[in-house]
């Protein structure tokens, strides 16, 4: 058998060898039908409707212990979905007129995503898969069919045109080996459970995953978005022992979390954890990370039908200071709007909501929603110093009317007789080109910055990450980023200013030397990749990283500074 490389988009890293298991389920499709009881249709849509929901609901729970809150939350958008006003009013205007309601409800929610793949909006066309899946869920309860799900026996990689969330969250882990797509990039959702499960993935494979047939013994290559299949035997023989060893490393780093990232030459790095909420906090010491470096909060705001009060919100970011003190937490406040919308808001929609008023944007629009958080994070932060960290900051004015509105609130409170924070800290997300440009003014007026690779890397490269055609394009790597990630950094320690990354960049074992080197001061990332970024850290020498810096700002594309980085990666480390 002749051997066969297919290349794709690295979705989730690590290495996996194995059989193919290609999973191709039945697709529901229903002709049009018409009915006499109308009352009696509308009665069995509700009580499919309500099955599905429940579904929903028992998946999200599911998903939640598996694989965490956030990623939990996929299935909160399908339940959304199911209580869409504009289409279960046309279902039910159809069934109203006769037509039964297996058929009526196809026909609607084909409209509905018809009209969404009309939408200029990769994020909400990327979601398509999601509508699909609820679709066929009310479906299936409408004609009475089971769901089939993935039929394993033995641990398999797994290989489909496109894979549901709700697919991936009911196969039992130690029977995944590895995910294969034709379809998705670096943001599906197949990816991000990819990555929270541990699971290497390659995606947006295309035409060459017909090549792929079950039983077929493949290599899946997370890190290089490489899958191989009939390997040769060396070839097969050297990705086991990269896969043993990769383990092997692993459990080196599990068991060393706990000591501190300092390099050879004796730099320590505090290496901290993101949550997306409260119930991933265990996570935050098992894996060793010394605080909280970035704590997304729209977990209060996204998902209900009216913004938290105050002291619902004091209650949580209070725990959560408990829990985790004497280490500090960074709280970033809401970044919602745009791709999070939140109905209680009534938001119009936007063309590019990427662009438009998300993050500080809406904040600063919204003030009383913004004003309400503040004063609760205040409150709870009561005679400890508090980090404050502002999302989607492109101006100095922006800057400047947060500082008076912090001012003022911390005025009002003090007037109130209420508790507050000693000392404040004022960050601001780097995460917009013209943030970076103007990190030379920014960083006087504020405490510490914070580097979000994700969104500065799309905004500065013009690549959606969420888009098949352009996700190869967002490489955080490439020297443009890299040259703004430097303008920032000496921009900042110009004013005294520490920089922190809280992107995805800072969980890539091969960058860290790199982000060393640019004299980043501290490092936030999932807490799973904690123990290898220690890892990799105290097998570093800072001068050799600034070394290495200066050598991959000289050069000219992205594939460029990975195979420097590579070149000179500490040899007994995992890359």
């Amino acid at each position: 058998m002749n051997e066969k490389q297919i290349r794709g988009i690295a979705a989730s890293p690590g290495i996996a060898v194995g059989p193919v298991y290609r999973y191709e389920p039945p697709r529901i499709q229903v002709a049009e039908a018409a009915a006499q009881d109308a009352a009696a249709e509308l009665a069995r849509l509700e009580a499919a409707l309500a099955a599905a929901r429940q579904e929903i609901r028992l998946l999200a729970e599911q998903a939640g212990k598996t694989v965490g809150p956030q990623e939990a939350a996929i299935f909160s958008a399908h339940e959304l979905f199911l209580q869409d006003p504009e289409l279960l009013q046309q279902v039910r205007e159809r069934i109203r007129h006769r037509q039964a309601a297996a058929s009526a409800w196809q026909e609607g929610f084909q409209y509905y995503i018809q009209q969404l793949r009309t939408v200029p909006d990769e994020y909400l066309q990327a979601r398509v898969l999601d509508l699909e899946d609820v679709a066929q869920r009310v479906l299936r309860h409408l004609i009475g069919q089971p769901e089939e799900g993935l039929q394993l026996s033995e641990p398999a990689v797994i290989v489909a045109q496109e894979l549901t969330p709700s697919v991936v969250v009911r196969c039992p882990r130690e029977l995944i080996l590895a995910f294969c797509t034709a379809r998705g990039g670096p943001t599906s959702h197949v990816a991000i459970l990819a990555r929270a499960l541990g699971v290497p993935a390659v995606v947006g494979l295309g035409e060459g995953l017909q090549a792929l047939r079950s039983g077929q013994t493949v290599i899946v290559d997370g890190e290089q978005g490489l899958v191989v299949a009939e390997p040769a035997e060396d070839k097969l023989a050297s990705y086991l022992q990269q896969a043993q060893w990769r383990q092997q490393q692993a459990r080196q780093a599990a068991m060393a979390s706990l000591q501190p990232a300092c390099t050879r030459d004796g730099r320590c790095y505090p290496v901290r954890a993101n949550l997306q909420a409260p119930e991933e906090i265990a996570d935050v010491r098992a894996f060793g990370a010394e605080g909280i470096g970035l704590l997304r909060t729209e977990f209060l705001f996204l998902n209900r039908g009216e913004a938290p009060s105050e002291e619902e919100q004091l209650a949580v970011y209070r725990a959560i200071i408990e829990a985790i003190q004497p280490a500090p937490v960074v709280f970033r406040t809401f970044d919602i709007g745009g791709d999070k919308p939140v109905p209680y808001l009534s938001l119009p929609p936007e063309t590019n909501p990427f662009l438009g008023v998300r993050g500080l944007r809406l904040g600063l629009r919204h003030s009383e929603l913004l004003r309400t958080q503040l004063r609760a994070l205040l409150r709870a932060g009561a005679e400890r110093e508090l980090r404050i960290l502002f999302p989607m900051v492109s101006s100095y004015e922006e800057v400047e009317a947060l500082r008076r509105l912090l001012e003022g609130l911390q005025a009002e409170l003090r007037q109130q007789g209420q508790a507050l924070a000693r000392r404040v800290e004022l960050g601001i997300m780097i995460e917009v080109p013209a943030a970076a440009l103007l990190a030379d003014a920014l960083a006087e007026a504020v405490d510490f910055l914070s580097l979000g690779t994700n969104d500065l890397t799309q905004y500065t490269l013009a690549a959606d990450r969420t888009n098949e055609g352009t996700a190869p394009l967002a490489d955080p790597l490439h020297p443009a980023v890299l040259r703004l990630l430097q303008l920032t950094v000496e921009a900042a320690h110009r004013h005294r200013r520490r920089v922190e990354i809280c992107g995805e960049l800072a969980s890539e074992p091969l960058a860290l030397p790199l982000l060393l080197g640019l004299g980043i001061d501290e490092l936030s990332m999932v807490p799973r990749a904690v123990p290898q970024a220690k890892q990799v850290i105290r097998r570093c020498s800072l001068s050799e990283a600034q070394q290495l810096a200066q050598q991959a700002l000289r050069l000219r594309t992205a594939a460029e500074v990975r195979a420097c980085l590579r070149a000179s990666f500490p040899a007994d480390v995992v890359p």
